[in-house]
């Protein structure tokens, strides 16, 4: 663990990401001592800390920070947490902030490869997203919505759950993006008001144009996914898994559109920092 560039594993007691959760992350697939979709990660988080209103760190010092963690690992997850910095008690921002970098280096979860190839099984939350355009999209601190949904089941044979937001609109998983297919089209929720951008959200969408598959954003609802011919979840660990049911409803898993985007990701995957 990196904090500051520095190898320790304490941060200081006033860090507003233990006061306030103050500040944004990001996780990064390691692959063979590199780091995947780098550059749509940093944009990403660039973008989260000019919403909260800080500077974000120099990518070429993140970069060389991430490479001494990752450096020799075959896989592995790396999580970059960047907060606001030390503060006096109170939430009024410091006017001159020194942000924190933490950067933090994680075994590949060992899940079974059957989620990729035959598809998951998934729930409906009861715990809704809050609305707050100002926030959507970022990947902040603040997860204690999806904390709360994801300690509503334990059994194991359930890999994910399924959000809405307060007004019953289809938003995402505990820790993925959602899509859909019906008639050939493939669906998605729109997050301008909650939720969180997904890096492979993007690299699916892009894939899909590629393949001349047509892709929505929208406003869906329960009864749309209920209605949808192919269910798949994805984020930049997982890339995509298949659902083959959600609650009492069941899919065709994997389905034609899901299985092509499945093999034409990789391509796009490959957008390394070596």
């Amino acid at each position: 663990m990196l904090i500051n560039g520095v190898s320790a594993d304490l941060i200081s007691a006033t860090d507003r990401s233990l006061h306030y959760g103050d500040g944004v992350f990001e996780t990064v697939a390691v692959r063979d001592g590199r780091l995947e979709l780098w550059s749509a990660h940093i944009r990403r988080l660039q973008r989260g800390c000019e919403r909260l209103g800080f500077s974000a760190p120099d990518p070429e010092l993140l970069a060389g920070e991430a490479l001494r963690l990752a450096h020799s690992r075959e896989r592995g997850v790396l999580k970059i947490i960047v907060s606001r910095g030390s503060g006096g008690r109170g939430y009024r921002p410091p006017k001159n902030p020194s942000p924190t970098r933490l950067l933090s280096l994680h075994p590949w979860p060992e899940w079974p490869d059957e989620r990729c190839s035959q598809g998951i099984q998934a729930r409906i939350c009861a715990i809704p997203l809050g609305r707050n355009p100002w926030l959507a999209g970022i990947k902040h601190l603040n997860r204690l919505e999806q904390v709360l949904a994801r300690g509503e089941w334990s059994d194991q044979d359930i890999a994910e759950g399924v959000m809405l937001d307060t007004e019953g609109w289809l938003i995402e998983g505990t820790m993925s993006n959602l899509f859909m297919v019906r008639d050939g089209i493939l669906l998605t929720p729109d997050l301008s008001h909650c939720g969180v951008a997904g890096i492979m959200r993007g690299v699916v969408m892009d894939v899909a144009r590629q393949q001349d598959v047509r892709c929505v954003t929208g406003h869906f609802t329960v009864r749309d996914l209920a209605a949808a011919d192919e269910v798949f979840l994805t984020n930049s660990i997982i890339g995509i898994w298949p659902v083959c049911r959600i609650d009492a409803e069941e899919y065709s898993s994997p389905g034609e559109i899901t299985r092509l985007l499945q093999r034409n990701i990789d391509k796009i995957k490959t957008n390394f920092l070596t």
